[in-house]
């Protein structure tokens, strides 16, 4: 587990290698009814530590989803 606060407080991110291949999830647990699942993708870059640019629109655009989300009654 690592966290990602360049996406918003309670972001984290798990990491797993499998056969060569390394994978990722990205979560939010910061919200109050539920944990979020953002993003989950297969790592395709083999250097560099940070996310391509799609996929970091992506978590940050479903990050202030889940955020509205949870705000509902």
């Amino acid at each position: 587990m690592k966290p990602l606060p360049r996406f918003g407080k309670g972001v984290h991110e798990l990491r797993e290698s499998l056969e060569g291949n390394a994978y990722r999830l990205i979560y939010a647990v910061g919200l109050k009814k539920a944990i979020y699942v953002l993003h989950a993708f297969k790592k395709k870059s083999k250097s560099g530590i940070g996310h391509p640019k799609p996929d970091a629109e992506l978590i940050q655009a479903r990050f202030k989803q889940a955020y509205v989300i949870d705000a509902e009654d």
